[in-house]
């Protein structure tokens, strides 16, 4: 069977959205985001020769904060195939299409969310992270002191552009956060926030909640806090104060967790109630744009050759040499036959800085007969993290 992958027309969205429902369920109406035509998002669908729709997929146009810099990122969502056509390698036909497509529009990698890890892996993606959320007693939340100097205001929609600047400033000085910018993102949400506080020091924007008040107010009452942004400790205690003064009619608070910012500081960790974690997937487009385009450690230095394999994006398979210096990466053709093999997911995980080269090895990942601790040398930026579902 001929399959041809190409672009949705506005009168096709209806029928994608359709099938995206039958496998993975939903409304019986569309939310009107999904038949929107935005900016930068492309829509691909895989037709057979009759004109019918046998699968589509969704690619975003984000970018990620990694080192400092932006790097361009091809979102992967709504993947979906009709069900008589799955298990025939649709799926990764039209992963292969975004890889393409993404790539002469510049992206350096790409990530996505997986409703079955076996199939993106096999497309070279691997978990990089988990998204993770923290159910708290409200009560259990410290409140903050009066004499901290911050000044607490409520917000509205006018004030997203100042909570996206704020946002960027607490991402860009880790790796793997998205910039919040561009497709759905300069969009309207779909539906505003029950609560906004903003939170000032010196009349500069240092902290931001946004929540959804849920229903009721007994037992079972949840805020759902959308967003938790704190540049400063004083900031932090502050917000972490008003959602501890809904502790008389919300027992239940769920709050995004970036390890290591000044919210995590503040939180009662030790009272965590885990409502489970959503493991994110990346691997890379280009691996010389995945190299060249981030920023790294200023303090690491070093130099590494590898062979590394990907069977969907063939560009990438060859002999590398990885060189870091000063905060600049490079990615070259080695000189000379590595003694190190590298798969694209081994890169992947590695990129994310989540593992070792040995670990990386004993997963099945990386061989050759050098010793595969060289491969830190790709780790050895912080491990990324991701605060957004896509």
């Amino acid at each position: 069977m001929t399959v041809v992958v190409r672009e949705l027309t506005r009168d096709e969205l209806v029928p994608a959205w359709e099938m995206g429902r039958l496998a993975f369920g939903g409304a019986a109406e569309p939310p009107p985001q999904t038949m929107r035509v935005v900016p930068g998002v492309s829509r691909l669908g895989a037709f057979d020769e009759r004109g019918r729709l046998l699968g589509k997929i969704v690619e975003l146009p984000h970018e990620h904060w990694w080192g400092g810099r932006r790097v361009p990122a091809a979102g992967v969502s709504g993947v979906a195939v009709a069900p008589e056509s799955r298990g025939g390698g649709l799926t990764r036909e039209l992963l292969g299409a975004v890889l393409a497509q993404a790539r002469d529009r510049g992206a350096a990698v790409s990530t996505l969310y997986p409703t079955v890890s076996a199939v993106y892996r096999s497309a070279g993606w691997e978990v990089g992270g988990m998204l993770r959320a923290a159910d708290l007693d409200t009560a259990s939340l410290p409140r903050p002191r009066d004499d901290e100097g911050v000044a607490l205001r409520p917000g509205d929609a006018d004030d997203s552009p100042a909570v996206t600047d704020l946002y960027e400033r607490l991402a860009r000085e880790r790796d793997g956060l998205l910039t919040r910018r561009g497709g759905f993102f300069d969009e309207p949400p779909a539906q505003a926030p029950d609560a906004v506080t903003l939170a000032y020091e010196d009349g500069v924007l240092t902290g931001a909640l946004v929540l959804d008040r849920g229903r009721g107010y007994g037992p079972d009452a949840r805020l759902d806090v959308r967003q938790l942004l704190a540049v400063t400790p004083a900031a932090a205690r502050a917000l972490v104060g008003v959602l501890a003064g809904w502790r008389t009619v919300a027992r239940t608070v769920r709050v995004p967790l970036l390890a290591g910012d000044a919210v995590s500081a503040v939180l009662p960790l030790e009272r965590v109630t885990d409502p489970g974690t959503t493991a994110w997937m990346l691997r890379p487009v280009d691996v010389v744009r995945a190299v060249e385009a981030r920023g790294w450690p200023a303090h690491v230095r070093g130099r590494v050759a590898f062979r590394l394999t990907d069977a969907l994006a063939p560009w990438n398979t060859g002999d590398w040499e990885l060189g870091i210096e000063g905060g600049e990466g490079t990615l070259v053709p080695a000189r000379g036959e590595p003694d190190l093999v590298l798969d694209v997911r081994g890169f992947a995980v590695l990129y994310c800085g989540g593992t070792s080269g040995r670990a990386v090895a004993q997963a099945g990942l990386a061989g050759g007969p050098g010793d595969p601790a060289a491969l830190d040398l790709l780790a050895s930026g912080p491990a990324a993290q991701l605060l957004d579902y896509f």
